[in-house]
């Protein structure tokens, strides 16, 4: 754990903060409103239960503040880029962004709840003050100004008759609370990861329900549901002055007259504003980029059913590792999706592989099947960073891919076979560590080609040892196995026609991680994963396990891809 927090010490002081801004939001706020003079005999009502929901609504309008901008992919590929010169820390807190997108979509789950509690208990306190029989102050201010023009009344249940089911669907701000709180049950619900994982539609469409979200959250402060006293009806009816004497209000007396009560204006658009215009600006950026024409040179289809498109785009800059987003007018006007890019910088097209594993990713490689001649068109957003364009940045690199997880890898790796044809001496890198974990044999296929090249250009180069790869296949029979076992003594595998033979199950990762930390005492090293997170906790862990005290011996850094 210490050495997790040394490591990431930007991204835990900032998530600090931004806790401690909650608390300090939330504390602030609920202080004035039980404080406050101005809001005396509205607490002579509802209670303590104002403050609660004034200051839960001041969280909820600062986190809404917060929730689009972890997930301005443009901005923060701007960000990472302007930080290259800056500290690795620095530009790893960059990688948290969804993460960060989750804490702060939790928080408002968090303090919707306590708002509509707490407003749940105002309610029934403004339908009871209207319902009792003997006078009390709380039932005559119930009664202020409810058959008169100018809408200074204090309790929004005007009358015996009228129920909470009513004021909630017939009121701006009833009614609007209902829209927000049923788009957050349901953009929340449809984001669990089996859902994310096998209907990533049903999650991609039921997000966009923030539009909603955000629209209801800017008009919901209009019906000035909670009020407070006028300021120039403090002047004339001080409650410490005119509280105790509320029966004598009807007399006309000069020094306590009838109190009038306001609404808040609406705030909520103040504290979101300007990151909706930055999300309006980033979808247009991406609009305009994703109308640029692509031309699609070539189209492979590998075992596994496994997709590989060759792509051109004008003007299109890449580094290892990045993304980019794909859409298919054909199947999908609005559905886009994000694939690591397999090609290398030092190439002069890019392009993605897609595996199935939903039914877009199906429907687009059944339309490529049935395509002949006319090739579908594809719109292409992007590239966008990731944690693995650092991975130069390190002395040592692993690398550990899981099934098409090894997307991210093929850059880097046919990266590396360009600049060991150029002789690179820029290249920091001095070792690499390469992990595949597959399910089936037919997975190896389409990226064995690259292995065998760079197996071939290290030997030529003179630099065998610069790269140390091994292959795990965890779906397996006696048969596969068996077959294996006759052919161990050849000098290639027999099932990928590599010279590095296929391991069988999976990686003994504290083996590995103590033969690195002992074969480079002083390094520092990257891993990189692009795989599920059972193996992300185990990684993380080893990473943690096998980091030396010493700033100065082997340090391990985690990063993991993030889309």
């Amino acid at each position: 754990m210490g050495n997790w927090v040394v490591n990431h010490w930007l991204a835990v002081l900032f998530l600090v903060a931004w806790l401690g801004l909650n608390v300090f939001l939330f504390v602030h706020t609920f202080l004035k409103y039980e404080k406050d003079d101005k809001y005396y005999y509205t607490r002579e009502i509802l209670g303590t239960a104002l403050a609660v929901a004034r200051a839960s609504a001041f969280c909820l309008n600062f986190n809404s503040m917060l929730i689009l901008i972890p997930v301005c992919r443009n901005l923060l590929s701007f960000l990472r880029g302007s930080c290259s010169f800056c500290s690795r820390t620095l530009r790893k807190s960059l990688d948290h962004n969804l993460t960060f997108h989750k804490l702060v979509a939790y928080m408002i789950c968090i303090f919707t709840a306590i708002h509509i509690i707490a407003h749940l208990f105002n309610f029934e306190r403004y339908s009871r003050s209207q319902h009792v029989t003997t006078i009390s102050l709380a039932s005559v201010l119930s009664s202020l100004h409810h058959d008169k023009e100018g809408g200074f009344w204090l309790n929004p249940i005007q009358s015996p008759d009228m129920t909470v089911l009513y004021v909630t669907f017939t009121t701006i701000a009833g009614l609007s609370g209902v829209i927000i709180t049923i788009a957050l049950i349901l953009m929340v619900t449809s984001s669990m990861e089996f859902i994310r994982r096998n209907y990533f539609e049903l999650f991609w469409y039921t997000h966009h329900l923030f539009i909603i979200y955000i629209i209801c959250l800017w008009i919901h402060g209009m019906g000035g549901i909670v009020r407070g006293q006028t300021e120039k009806s403090m002047n004339e009816n001080h409650p410490h002055k005119c509280a105790q004497s509320f029966e004598k209000w009807d007399d006309h007396d000069p020094d306590c007259k009838e109190p009038q009560f306001e609404g808040h204006p609406p705030e909520s658009w103040k504290w979101t504003l300007a990151p909706v215009a930055l999300y309006i600006f980033e979808r247009f950026l991406r609009f305009y980029r994703s109308q640029q024409k692509v031309v699609i040179t070539k189209v492979v289809m590998h075992p596994s059913k496994v997709l590989e498109l060759q792509m051109k785009k004008r003007g299109f800059s890449m580094e290892v590792g990045q993304y980019i987003f794909v859409n298919c007018p054909s199947i999908s006007f609005l559905e886009w999706h994000p694939f690591t890019l397999t090609s290398a910088p030092e190439e002069d097209f890019f392009s993605i592989h897609i595996r199935a594993a939903g039914d877009w990713t199906e429907n687009l490689i059944r339309t490529f099947e049935q395509q002949n001649s006319l090739i579908p068109r594809i719109e292409v957003d992007g590239p966008f960073g990731t944690a693995s364009e650092d991975v130069f940045q390190y002395e040592v690199a692993v690398l550990v891919g899981a099934g098409i997880g090894v997307t991210p890898f093929a850059s880097i790796l046919k990266s590396i076979w360009f600049k060991l044809q150029h002789s690179d001496h820029k290249l920091k890198t001095q070792k690499i560590y390469f992990y595949w974990i597959c399910r089936e044999t037919g997975a190896f296929a389409w990226f064995k080609d690259l292995l065998t090249s760079l197996e071939q250009e290290m030997e030529e180069s003179g630099k065998v040892g610069f790269l140390n790869y091994r292959l795990f296949l965890t779906g397996w029979n006696s048969n596969i196995a068996g077959h294996a076992a006759l052919n161990f003594d050849k000098a290639t595998d027999i099932l990928t026609g590599l010279k590095q033979k296929t391991s069988f199950g999976r990686p003994m990762w504290d083996n590995e991680f103590s033969t690195i930390a002992t074969t480079h005492p002083k390094s520092v090293v990257g891993v990189f994963l692009c795989g599920p997170l059972t193996l992300a906790k185990s990684l993380r862990k080893c990473c943690h396990r096998y980091s030396s005290l010493d700033p100065r011996k082997v340090q391990f850094y985690f990063n993991q891809e993030n889309f």
